[in-house]
């Protein structure tokens, strides 16, 4: 079992900036790729941005290339997601997940372990 949980959510105007946070306990974080990924009410969890074990890179939806970093240090057991020029429609539950992948998944169903989310809000 891997148990996650995200920080660093909260209330932003449109071309600010935020960092989330979603740290790891359980097995070794190391071992597992993982993702960002948000959600309105009404609509499905979509995958913003990934990270592959160690060395095996990154992967972000058009949308947010440019914009939106994510990183990890597995001493800490976390991962990251520094989120700038942000705009009204980034705004969601934004969820971390944990898969046993060397690479980034970007499918929602192939992960093994989610947190229980941050509420983004970005006001115009």
């Amino acid at each position: 079992q891997v148990q996650l949980v995200e920080s660093g959510g909260g209330l932003v105007q449109a071309g600010g900036s935020l960092r989330l946070t979603c740290t790891a306990s359980g097995r070794p974080f190391s071992s597992y790729a993982m993702g960002w990924f948000r959600q309105v009410p009404g609509k499905e969890r979509d995958f913003v941005a990934g990270i592959g074990r160690s060395g095996y890179g990154t992967y972000y939806t058009d949308s947010e290339k440019g914009r939106f970093t994510i990183s990890r240090d597995d001493a800490k057991n976390a991962v990251y997601l520094q989120m700038n020029s942000l705009k009204p429609e980034d705004t969601a539950n934004y969820y971390c997940a944990a898969v046993r992948s060397l690479v980034v998944v970007t499918s929602a169903r192939e992960y093994d372990f989610w947190g229980q989310g941050t509420q983004v809000t970005v006001s115009s």
